[in-house]
């Protein structure tokens, strides 16, 4: 082998030596910016805003009118309360009136110029009142109606001056004569709550619910609480009283009274008492005395006084009176006693029970008009 062969270089036959890898760099980032939202169209935002801003104010002119609809409503009422209040007070001091009137008729000693000079000074009040309710202003709805309280008021003014007047003009006339014309002219008494009731407190009210409005009361006012003491019957039992009085005379015809009976009531039991035997009385909180009067004559008569004594031997130990107001010819009526509070001494003993009926304008007979009964008071059953 020549040198030459030696010199050739075989290095194909050699393995090439691996090139290193090359080591990638990695590019560092900063931190990720997040995604920004789709913007909308600007038409979009612009709608939806016009659309919040509309309901916005729909709920403010609601509410508004809500509020408007409220301050409404609590002035109707005030207005409505304030009138109604009003009228009470008139109302109120009207039926007042009546209430003296039922009780002049029924007192004792009535004279004939006192009962005139009370009618004519009602009457001025009854006026009165009409011109108070003139200056008030009713509300729209209630100004026609209004005119009924005027009506009421002039009608109790009206009957009042007439009863007045009925009395002069009948003083020389019999008693029913009289009596007739007196009950003519409280009949415009008894029109006057017809007329309230029927034709103001009835028709207020409904109007009030229409309208809705509560908590508003439409007042009353009764002038005549018992119809019976402007009647004919009445009258001519205070005509009859008045009379004798006014002109000093007596009383023509029969009058008079009589005691039929006299009887001991507790609760749902009664003791009739007799004039010959002893009657055991036990005492309770709710016993009455109770004496039964008759009327024995033609006329009616009032007030009939009734005196209750009980007495123990020769000693008086409670006495009590009572008036019946009035008694048609015929007709009976009682005299009741209650809360008697006897005293110790009437224990324990026979005691004595008198009844005395006072006697009536032209009563000639008063020997029926008293009873006495023998009684033992006991303070209980057992």
């Amino acid at each position: 082998m020549s040198s030459y062969d030696d010199d050739l270089d075989f290095d194909f036959f050699e393995d090439p030596q691996p090139e290193a890898p090359q080591r990638q760099r990695r590019v560092r980032r900063g931190p990720r910016e997040p995604r920004r939202p789709t913007r909308p169209p600007t038409g979009a935002v612009a709608l939806a805003r016009l659309v919040g801003l509309v309901a916005l104010g729909i709920a403010v002119v609601v509410g508004f009118v809500f509020w408007v609809g409220a301050c409404q409503g609590q002035s109707k009422h005030d207005e409505y309360a304030s009138y109604l209040g009003d009228v009470r007070v008139i109302a109120q001091g009207s039926a007042r009136v009546g209430t003296e009137l039922s009780s002049k008729l029924q007192s004792p000693g009535l004279k004939l110029a006192d009962l005139e000079t009370s009618l004519e000074q009602w009457s001025q009040q009854e006026q009165q009142a009409y011109d108070q309710a003139q200056q008030l202003r009713a509300p729209g709805p209630l100004q026609a109606d209004h005119q009924q309280v005027l009506d009421t008021l002039q009608l109790r003014a009206l009957g009042l001056a007439g009863i007045a007047a009925a009395l002069t003009q009948t003083s020389n006339k019999d008693s029913a004569t009289a009596a007739t014309a007196l009950a003519a002219q409280a009949q415009l008494l008894t029109a006057s709550d017809i007329v309230w009731a029927e034709l103001y407190k009835l028709p207020v009210t409904d109007t009030l619910k229409q309208l809705g409005i509560t908590g508003v009361v439409v007042p009353a006012s009764q002038f005549v609480t018992n119809p019976d003491i402007i009647s004919a019957r009445s009258f001519q039992i205070v005509y009859q009283r008045l009379k004798p009085a006014s002109t000093g005379g007596t009383p023509s015809g029969l009058h008079g009274t009589t005691l039929l009976s006299t009887a001991a009531v507790a609760g749902t039991k009664t003791a009739t008492l007799s004039p010959t035997n002893p009657t055991t009385i036990y005492d309770s909180a709710d016993l009455q005395l109770r004496a039964t009067i008759q009327d024995s004559g033609n006329f009616p008569e009032g007030p009939v006084p009734v005196t209750l004594t009980v007495s123990v031997g020769t000693t008086k130990v409670l006495t009590k009176t009572a008036n019946i107001t009035t008694i048609a010819p015929g007709q009976q009526a009682s005299a009741s006693f209650g809360n008697l509070q006897l005293p110790p001494t009437a224990f324990g003993h026979q005691a004595s029970v008198t009844i005395d009926v006072g006697k009536v304008a032209g009563e000639q007979n008063v020997t029926n008009n008293t009873a006495t009964y023998p009684v033992f008071f006991s303070l209980s059953q057992g």
